[in-house]
Order: C-alpha cells, then structure tokens, then sequence
C-alpha cells in the first residue's frame, strides 16, 4: 500500500457520505411536495432518492493476492464510490385533503414517499459515517507528521 493510498480511500469515502447528505437534505426539502414531476400531462409527487454505493476495487481474490506480494497493488483497496442514485419504489402517502388544488375527486392527495422518521436515521448515520472518516483522515496526517518529525 503506498503512503497515501489510505488518504485517498478516507476521502473517497468522505465524498460519498457528502453525496447521501445532500440527497438526504433534498428529501427532506420535498417531503412535502406534490409536484415533482410532470408525466403524461399530469403532476407526480416527488419521489424518495437513494445513494448506492459500491467499493471501488477488484475482486476479492486480486486484493487478497495483492497482500501477499503476488501483485502490483496500485489498483486495489481504492476505497468507495457513488454507483447510482435511485428512486424508491414504495407507494406514495394519500392524505385525505379536498380543498387541496392537487386532490382528486375523491378528495385525496397524493404525497412524497418520504419519511422523516427514516431519512433523519439515515442522515444521523451518513454523518457519523462522515465524522469517523475524518478522524481517520486526522489519525493519518498526524502519523505522517510523526513519522517526519523522527528524522529530524
């Protein structure tokens, strides 16, 4: 492993956790809109988004051959990386709301598949995901400082 391959994969990991923050904070902004997109003429309300996530590195068996010195290992152990984001496909929340511009003839509006409850949790895990990064990030930058200041 080069000297700052464990950088690299401590902020790929902090870019990721950064993305589902911001995707958390737009489903919290929309929780309550009705209008998210416009199909086939008529208003659908918005719909929940979610981070995939997937390692950024080869098989298990190359990185495995890679520690036990049988290959370079440049391109393995390369952290973390944002694959895809996805709506859900849960069902959205009907309210039952007659005097509301986008209810139905029955009186019911369609809203968001958003929960607060679930999006909350996610957002206390991305960032606690978040904060160990960093303090990864500074356990390292203190170790390379450590290790210069023995050869003075």
């Amino acid at each position: 492993m080069s000297l700052f391959q464990s950088m690299g994969i401590t902020s790929s990991a902090l870019t990721a956790q950064r993305l589902r923050m911001d995707v958390i904070s737009s489903n919290m902004a929309n929780v309550d809109s009705t209008r998210g997109k416009l199909v086939n003429g008529e208003w659908q309300p918005y719909t929940r988004k979610m981070v995939v996530m997937e390692p950024n590195e080869q098989s298990f068996a190359s990185v495995l051959q890679s520690v036990r010195g049988n290959q370079n290992d440049k391109n393995n152990l390369n952290g973390v990386r944002v694959s895809n984001i996805v709506e859900d496909d849960s069902p959205y929340r009907l309210e039952y709301n007659p005097s509301h511009p986008d209810a139905n003839d029955e009186g019911y509006v369609q809203l968001p598949n958003v929960d607060p409850l679930r999006e909350m949790v996610d957002l206390i895990s991305a960032t606690r995901s978040y904060e160990a990064n960093v303090t990864v990030l500074n356990a390292t930058k203190s170790m390379y400082v450590k290790a210069l200041q023995i050869g003075k």
